[in-house]
């Protein structure tokens, strides 16, 4: 493991001598090949579904691990939406002099080494590999074994396009899929700048309670949707189908929806009626067991990520409930109203504490994509260093340069 870091380390600092230009050359290699090759990859993708299938890993996350020719046209897309973007390395975010007569400037610059451990995605080692390199930082890699046949050949198809250009340790990939290395790999602060975990609350959690290497909690979405008392019902259908069944098994898909009480007698009868239609498990509450016949919720249902087709329903009495009970059941992830009330929507936008807060809109935007980030290496649901979804510029650091003319302290 040292051996392996220590050669990503020092290719890092090769970065240090490329300017936006030479990264974009990078980035397009990349790119490229990875079109090129997309029949291999394919195959390798295939042989990690078939043995997830043999594992019973459920429908929504092998959709998660599947990559099709389209998927794999998207990440050649991401690449070439990337470069237009000016990399943030080397912006002066401020400068001023001081009265002892020094000049100082607070310059962004790269990390160094971004490590991102996740679990079954593997579109994910493209999109890390050249957000990194754009924003001026190698990356370790370390996938789940759901994937590891694709996340090879992506990653070796990357190295080998680079490798006439750059040391392709740049893009460094852990093969083990062992709980041990994934231990030791999260201790290696000498070697690994920030760690990015992506993957369930599980992995978050171990995360967060084992990792000596500085990183920032990403990933775990139990999103909500309000439905205000002054909702349009037919808008709210709508997003309630689009945040929980267009892709149930990524993190910005709702899993909880909370609905007024003065409302509950026409909106829920219409969305048992569309959820039904599309195979989705609800359940409810005792006011929501009143109105229509779903399965009776937990209080645990209403901290799930369900990553499924099951979404839990719950009624409050007003718009201070709804608040209190997204604040206290949330991730910190994304949670949207959906009202024609000026000061239900200011309300809940001041005082839902997450990280993308929305109004009359689905919670599938939450995406570095979506954004106009190009692409982005996670959804940061913490306040520090970043938070939200984070694209280049959230991945660099910044230091202070100190200009004098002989000044002494």
């Amino acid at each position: 493991m040292d051996e392996i870091l220590k050669k990503c380390k020092e290719a890092s600092f090769l970065l240090d001598k490329l300017d936006d230009d030479g990264k974009n050359k990078l980035i397009i290699k990349m790119a490229e090949a990875v079109l090129a090759n997309s029949k291999a990859i394919l195959e390798a993708n295939k042989i990690d579904i078939e043995n997830a299938k043999k594992n019973g890993l459920k429908e929504s996350m092998i959709e998660r691990l599947t990559l099709t020719e389209k998927r794999i046209k998207d990440l050649y897309d991401s690449a070439f939406e990337l470069i237009k973007l000016k990399s943030p390395v080397g912006e002066i975010i401020e400068e001023y002099k001081t009265s002892n007569g020094l000049n100082i400037k607070k310059i962004r610059v790269p990390f160094g080494v971004i490590c991102a451990i996740f679990e079954s995605r593997p579109n994910v080692a493209f999109d890390i590999s050249i957000l990194t390199l754009k924003a001026g930082s190698a990356c370790v890699l370390k996938g789940g074994k759901e994937a590891i046949n694709t996340n090879k050949a992506i990653v070796d198809t990357m190295k080998n396009a680079i490798k006439d250009i750059i040391d392709p340790n740049v893009i460094t990939l852990i093969e083990s899929t062992s709980r041990e290395d994934t231990n030791l790999l999260i201790t290696k602060k000498e070697y690994i700048d920030l760690l990015i975990p992506r993957g369930s609350k599980n992995l978050i959690n171990y995360i967060c309670q084992n990792a000596k290497v500085p990183f920032i909690e990403t990933g775990a979405g139990n999103c909500h949707l309000y439905v205000h008392e002054k909702a349009d019902i037919e808008m709210a259908i709508k997003i309630a189908i689009n945040a929980k069944y267009q892709r149930p098994s990524v993190c910005n898909a709702i899993e909880n929806i909370v609905v007024d009480r003065n409302i509950k007698d026409k909106f829920l009868p219409r969305l048992y009626e569309e959820f039904s239609k599309l195979n989705i498990e609800m359940r409810g509450d005792d006011e929501v067991l009143e109105i229509i016949n779903v399965n009776k919720a937990t209080e645990e249902d209403y901290y799930q990520e369900y990553n499924d087709y099951i979404v839990a329903i719950k009624v409050v009495s007003d718009i201070n409930e709804a608040i209190s009970f997204i604040n206290s059941h949330s991730t910190k992830h994304s949670e949207a109203i959906i009202t024609s009330d000026t000061n239900a929507k200011n309300q809940f936008f001041k005082e839902i504490d997450s990280a993308c807060v929305y109004h009359n809109a689905s919670t599938r935007f939450t995406d570095g994509g979506c954004f106009g980030f190009g692409a982005e290496i996670g959804i940061s649901t913490t306040k520090l260093h970043a938070r939200g979804p984070m694209g280049i510029k959230e991945i660099t650091t910044y230091k202070y340069i100190i200009s004098g003319n002989g000044e002494i302290r």
